[in-house]
């Protein structure tokens, strides 16, 4: 008698602006994965972001076929949640609204986008669910914490969400703690930098850092002088586009020392460049405020705070910094992300009946049936 096949493999689709990562998980562990990279001129070749999607699938489809596994044995498909409406954290399934939303680009451009289509196309094959796991859109902010300062204008969610909540479950679960009922703060520090205030499962506070709050990264300007950033617009007669580059790709150590490599700067400091010295110690000095902001918003009651992303593997960024905020709680450096990882798991906790998968319904859909899903 043959043995029944176990479906206990799930397939993992990240696209980023100029790669695709692609990888198998099986009981729990990665059995394979593959970065296929593509070079500016191979990308310019499409009108949008989406329009990539057949040529991406090429790569994912070559993968697949080099893999060992029985088509049997797929349980699921995941892939990198979109540019979405504002939605609460979770697994979503791929749906209509969904692919509809992210094929128009109703809520903007990006390389996620491509993502939720993705797995949708590959999940369709092998006859099972696609999904999307904590999508960069993830708004949980408190009422509170969305006050600008000028009414007509209210602050948004914009952060590092998949990796952030991943990386804060994977710490906590070494406390014996667990993320639904704990006070987290994490800072993923990369070229760009998001901080936020985990409270009980949801991101309750943080900087918005694609579009300029907080500290200055080594690319993004952080929040800036108000009345200083106006008169120079109006003075080089900016539109908004070239506001947005200036913010988001021209400013923080780029502007200050011409380099965004944090380890290429470290290495200056090195050789007595004083100057690089000073601007790194700059960022380290916001981020260290930034924290303690994120503190006071949790009342000071902070299981544990977390540095992580890209530059988090630099000591001279991280050792500071623990030095300087024990005060507050134990500081947990866990450097680079975890995606990929994140996203499997983000997916089994649904399969696994431990949190319930979630249903993405467009604005206007929303409406109709009374009300977004916030």
């Amino acid at each position: 008698m043959t043995k029944p096949v176990k479906r206990d493999v799930v397939i993992v689709i990240n696209p980023g602006s100029t790669s695709s990562k692609i990888a198998l998980f099986k009981a729990g562990k990665m059995i394979a994965e593959r970065t296929v990279n593509y070079s500016l001129a191979e990308l310019n070749r499409f009108d949008s972001v989406i329009a990539q999607k057949d040529f991406r699938m090429q790569a994912i489809r070559g993968f697949l076929a080099d893999q060992d596994f029985l088509a049997s044995e797929v349980l699921a498909v995941v892939g990198r949640g979109g540019l979405l409406k504002p939605i609460p954290g979770g697994t979503y399934a791929v749906n209509d609204a969904m692919l509809e939303d992210l094929s128009a680009a109703r809520h903007n451009e990006h390389a996620s986008n491509l993502g939720a289509g993705l797995a949708q196309t590959i999940a369709a094959h092998y006859g099972v669910k696609a999904y999307v796991v904590d999508p960069p859109v993830v708004d949980e902010l408190q009422p509170l914490a969305r006050i600008s300062g000028l009414k007509g204008i209210e602050r948004l969610s914009a952060a590092h969400v998949l990796n952030q909540k991943a990386v804060a479950r994977q710490v906590l679960k070494t406390m014996n703690k667990s993320y639904g009922t704990s006070r987290v703060i994490v800072a993923h520090i990369g070229g760009g930098l998001s901080i936020n205030a985990h409270e009980n499962g949801r991101m309750i506070d943080g900087n918005n850092g694609i579009d300029g709050e907080g500290p200055y990264s080594p690319e993004r300007a952080g929040s800036l002088p108000l009345v200083d950033l106006v008169a120079k617009v109006l003075a080089e007669h900016l539109d908004l586009d070239q506001v947005k580059k200036l913010l988001a790709s021209q400013s923080g150590l780029r502007s200050y020392v011409n380099e965004i490599s944090i380890k290429n700067i470290v290495a200056r400091i090195a050789t007595g460049d004083a100057t690089a010295k000073f601007y790194l110690d700059g960022m380290i000095y916001q981020i260290k405020k930034q924290i303690a902001e994120m503190a006071g918003v949790l009342n000071g009651q902070v299981d544990v705070i977390i540095l992580t992303g890209g530059a988090s593997y630099a000591a001279a960024i991280t050792v500071p910094l623990q030095r300087d905020l024990a005060w507050i709680a134990p500081v947990v450096v866990r450097p680079g992300e975890i995606e990929m990882q994140a996203l499997y798991e983000g997916v089994m906790r649904v399969l696994n009946h431990e949190e319930p998968v979630r249903v993405y319904q467009s604005e206007a859909s929303s409406a109709i049936k009374g009300g977004a899903d916030r």
